[in-house]
Parts: structure tokens; sequence; C-alpha cells
């Protein structure tokens, strides 16, 4: 069974697959709602705002990484026949904590004040939010690896 980083950085795929994402991310922000989605969408516009193109060239750089943290429940998909989007939701709980173990240790690393302190102020708030767009990332995982 391929790893998912090299199905999703082959050339014909990854810039689909970016697209994709960024969609995801887009949509999952404007959903949000009330006091805490109003601090969410104050947050990505703000990190948007650092620089054009700069959301873009996270998700592009971070994808290997993301794509290597989800691909053990990926495999334990295939390995159980089941079909991936659902095995994705029934392990949210991992699928989460695997991408915020990424995102955190960006995080530390950031050298951009905007972004560091950002994150820092929806950390607390952010398993929630990633579990909440499993559903979303289980339907994208399993439609660009069909």
């Amino acid at each position: 069974m391929p790893k998912l980083v090299d199905v999703f950085t082959q050339d014909e795929r990854r810039s689909q697959v970016i697209k994709v994402c960024l969609q995801l991310i887009d949509r999952e922000v404007q959903d949000k709602t009330g006091l805490s989605g109003m601090a969410i969408k104050a947050g990505y516009a703000a990190v948007k705002g650092i620089r054009p193109g700069f959301v873009d060239r996270v998700v592009e750089d971070l994808l290997p990484e993301f794509a290597g943290a989800v691909d053990p429940i990926y495999q334990e998909a295939l390995a159980k026949g089941r079909p991936v989007a659902q095995h994705f939701v029934d392990e949210r709980a991992r699928v989460a904590d695997s991408l915020l173990a990424i995102t955190d240790g960006r995080a530390r690393k950031t050298k951009s004040g905007v972004v560091k302190a950002t994150y820092e102020r929806l950390r607390g708030s952010a398993k929630k939010n990633v579990e909440a767009a499993v559903p979303r990332l289980g339907e994208l995982v399993q439609k660009h690896t069909a």
C-alpha cells in the first residue's frame, strides 16, 4: 500500500490536494460561530494578512508532514477494508493529535510574532476544531487516494 505522503506529493496530484486543503480550511473557518468563531476568524484573517499567499505556502510546506502524520490511520483503514473517510471520523482524536503535534512544533519554531501569538491564543480550542474538520479531511483523503 502506498504511503499517503507519496500519493499526495506526486506532481500531478500535489497542486490539486493543496487547493482542496485550502478550501477545506476556508470552509472550516467560515463555519465557526459564536465568540470562539469570531476569534478564529480574526486569527485566520491576521495570519492571512502577514503576506499574500502565506497560508498557501504554509499548507504546501506542511503537506508532506501532515500526510506522514495521518498515514498510519490511513493505512489502518486500508488494512481493515474500511472506508478511509469513516475510519478518520472514528479516529478523529488520533487524527487531531497527529496534526497538532506538527503545528505545535512549527509554532514553537516560528519567527513570526503574529503567527506565534495567534497560535498560542487559539491553541486551547484547537483539538476541538481540528476534530470538527476531520470528516472533511477524511473525505479529501479518500477522494484523492482513490
